[in-house]
């Protein structure tokens, strides 16, 4: 089936449907996980406190906004691709996945666009950490010195714009399973809550064991946000170690 044009109405639709899906996922995940990290007394938290000082409501409103602007940003390219996949034009593909090849297979489209995504982010990342570009494009993430969990979809708009095309780009070209996606879109979102959380919500004997050598927890990104330097992945701690940028974790 034809692919292009699209339909101008139901992309619409489906772009304001993706706006509010994501808004309605950003509070539905934030707000409980805020809740159980900074409005209970700190003795019943089951985590390992970061942040050095109470988020105030200036810095969550601040966060909050620019989430539902990026939110708008990032419902674009997404609706696009929905739209494109159900005229056939994509490489997603769904129904039950019961042979081993197939199986096998779906568990490595899941890290191969994980990894893609990490090192697309950490080299974007990086170069907007620049003198001459930080202001324009990353310096609104960075209000939040100690960020909290409402930070974890806070971009400017020029790093949002940056960031949202690659995954819906990536589903026209590379096989990849709907629930793999939606998956992946929900590890995502809980990854980026948790890293900004101002709390270490794993155990220590995970971070400090194999698992915080190779992942990317709150300990590793919270002295980004304090340092404003190094420490520049998404996922893996891979390419700061790469390229001498790990600075290791609280």
């Amino acid at each position: 089936m034809q692919a292009w044009p699209l339909p101008l109405e139901q992309t619409l639709i489906t772009y304001f449907a993706f706006t509010a899906i994501i808004i309605g996922r950003y509070f539905l995940i934030v707000w409980p996980i805020h809740w159980a990290l900074w409005k209970r007394p700190s003795d019943r938290v089951k985590a390992r406190r970061l942040s050095r000082r109470n988020p105030t409501q200036e810095t969550i409103h601040h966060e909050i906004k620019l989430s539902v602007i990026s939110a708008f940003i990032y419902a674009l390219p997404a609706a696009l691709v929905v739209e494109v996949w159900k005229a056939g034009g994509t490489a997603l593909y769904s129904g039950a996945v019961t042979t081993p090849s197939g199986l096998l297979y779906l568990a490595f489209s899941g890290f191969l666009f994980l990894f893609i995504q990490d090192t697309y982010f950490y080299w974007t990342h990086r170069v907007m950490h620049h003198k001459k570009l930080f202001a324009l494009t990353h310096s609104g993430h960075h209000k939040s010195v100690q960020p909290t969990p409402w930070a974890s979809f806070s971009f400017d708009p020029i790093e949002a714009v940056i960031s949202a095309w690659l995954l819906p780009v990536m589903a026209i070209f590379i096989p990849l399973h709907v629930g793999m996606a939606l998956a992946l879109l929900m590890l995502m979102t809980v990854n980026a809550v948790f890293n900004h959380a101002g709390w270490e919500v794993y155990p220590d004997r995970w971070v400090k064991g194999w698992f915080g050598k190779i992942m990317i927890t709150a300990s590793h990104h919270n002295l980004h946000h304090t340092k404003f330097t190094g420490n520049y992945g998404l996922y893996f701690r891979f390419w700061d170690q790469v390229m001498g940028t790990d600075k290791g974790q609280v």
